[in-house]
Parts: structure tokens; C-alpha cells; sequence
């Protein structure tokens, strides 16, 4: 498969559950328990084209994070997928302004994430 995923999530369950799922379908995962590693991460040009970015989380959340990944001209076109528990109407739309490529919401449905990230990989090609 092609691009490297970092998942950024502060609960570890989370980061194991998804981490799991993602390898047995042959992606490369990286992960981060909180914002300002995965930025770090991102910076440092591990090859990272995918973030799985949880909205809600301490110090520094999703929205926050990813205004500064779209700020950032060097990880600026990385493709963003909204991972959160806020399944509110109008919380998709909040996702996708703040600048995410793509929103999931919780409990993840493991076959639409792949779905969109199969899809983002073929779009790259």
C-alpha cells in the first residue's frame, strides 16, 4: 500500500484499535497520543499523506491542530480524516470547514474508513 497513516488520538484504546485494523489491511501506521507530537511528526517528513485526527482532545483538539497543519505550506495538502465522537448535526460540516479532507464519526465503522482511504490512495496515484 502506499502512504503512511498517523493516527493522533489521546485514548490508546483508540489508537490500538484502529492501529490494528489498519495494519491487518497492510497501511503503515504511525501514531500519537496528542496534537503537538503529531505535528511534530508531520514536520519531520516521515512520509506521513494520511492523518486520522481525533477532534476532541486536551491541550491542543483536532480543530486547532488542523488549522495549523493548513497553515503550514509544507504539511499543508496532507489529507485529514475528522475522527470523533460529536455525531451532532452540523458537527460534519464544522469538521470539513475547520479544514479536514474527510469526517468519521464514533464508533468507527471500520469498512467506510477504508473505503475513503483506499480512495485517497487511488486519487494519489
Amino acid at each position: 500500500m502506499g502512504k503512511k497513516i498517523l493516527i493522533i488520538d489521546d485514548d490508546n484504546r483508540n489508537i490500538y484499535a484502529l492501529k490494528l485494523v489498519l495494519k491487518s489491511k497492510g497501511f503503515d501506521c504511525l501514531t500519537a497520543a496528542d496534537a503537538v507530537t503529531g505535528l511534530q511528526m508531520l514536520q519531520e517528513g516521515e512520509g506521513i499523506g494520511i492523518v486520522l485526527m481525533d477532534m476532541m482532545m486536551p491541550e491542543m483538539d483536532g480543530y486547532e491542530a488542523i488549522g495549523i497543519i493548513r497553515n503550514t505550506p509544507v504539511i499543508a495538502d496532507v489529507y485529514i480524516v475528522a475522527v470523533t465522537a460529536q455525531a451532532m448535526v452540523g458537527d460534519r460540516e464544522k469538521c470539513l470547514a475547520a479544514g479536514a479532507s474527510a469526517y468519521v464519526s464514533k464508533p468507527i465503522d471500520v469498512d467506510v474508513l477504508l473505503e475513503l482511504l483506499n480512495e485517497q490512495i487511488v486519487s494519489e496515484k
